[in-house]
């Protein structure tokens, strides 16, 4: 249910922005198929009560994300190529910055030393950015700044070749908000590079599916004038704890 608050949307009120702003930069996503034998519930109730809460003893973690694709949310897929066909679940963290992922890829290799880690899902790749943009919608009253941290029914990933602005998509109904990040080479120790691509997570508070249905006619145009093409564009619900089988592949 998209909801309306009354009072000055926070990107436009001056006292409100001069109290602060935050300090994420970094998108690091991690890209993973879904289980082999369906232990994809399983997964997800060791990653997010073991694994995911670790994380925050990095002192540039500020947020993560954790969500997951349907059936239904594939069918909506605006665009998918080879390299991301098999995305059903995505880890999204941001931080403040670079040097938090040594300390981040330190405390991976603490956790499998110490019988911690449980790899079930066959990776797809990572993709990294530094934030370029962040817009709310007005109605949500929060600031760009503060958008991932309302509560959200999924998320729509855009990864895209090239760079536009977002345009018209954040204006889409059941967008809160979204932000978007340029492709930077993945920091040591970790291997690959996202550059020459644009990263966007659109922040939803209505159905995935419905929401992406409302994308697509955009970003076909979006599409169509050849600054952008669509390498990923794709629906995800969110993980709902403690019911982890409510949105599986």
């Amino acid at each position: 249910m998209q909801v309306h608050f009354e009072g000055t949307p926070s990107d436009d009120c001056p006292a409100i922005l001069k109290t602060g702003k935050t300090d994420s930069r970094l998108i690091f996503m991690s890209l993973s198929q879904r289980h082999a034998q369906g232990l994809d519930a399983e997964y997800l109730v060791w990653h997010s009560l073991d694994h995911r809460p670790e994380q925050y003893r990095i002192a540039g973690l500020r947020h993560s994300i954790r969500v997951v694709s349907t059936p239904a949310c594939r069918d909506a897929r605006a665009a998918s190529v080879p390299e991301f066909d098999a995305v059903d679940h995505v880890i999204a963290y941001l931080f403040t910055g670079p040097a938090s992922i040594p300390p981040f890829h330190e405390l991976f290799v603490a956790l499998c030393d110490n019988g911690r880690f449980e790899p079930k899902l066959l990776p797809v790749g990572f993709v990294v950015g530094d934030c370029a943009g962040r817009v709310a919608a007005p109605r949500v009253v929060v600031g760009a700044d503060v958008v991932p941290w309302r509560p959200l029914l999924g998320a729509y990933l855009l990864i895209e070749e090239g760079s536009a602005t977002l345009g018209d998509l954040a204006d889409t109904p059941g967008v809160a908000g979204a932000w978007w990040f340029d492709g930077i080479d993945c920091p040591a120790p970790f291997q690959g590079s996202s550059k020459g691509r644009q990263i966007a997570v659109l922040f939803l508070d209505e159905d995935p599916v419905a929401v992406a249905q409302e994308l697509r006619p955009k970003l076909d145009s979006r599409w169509a004038g050849g600054a952008v093409s669509g390498l990923l564009a794709a629906p995800f619900h969110a993980v709902v704890p403690f019911d982890w089988s409510r949105h599986l592949p």
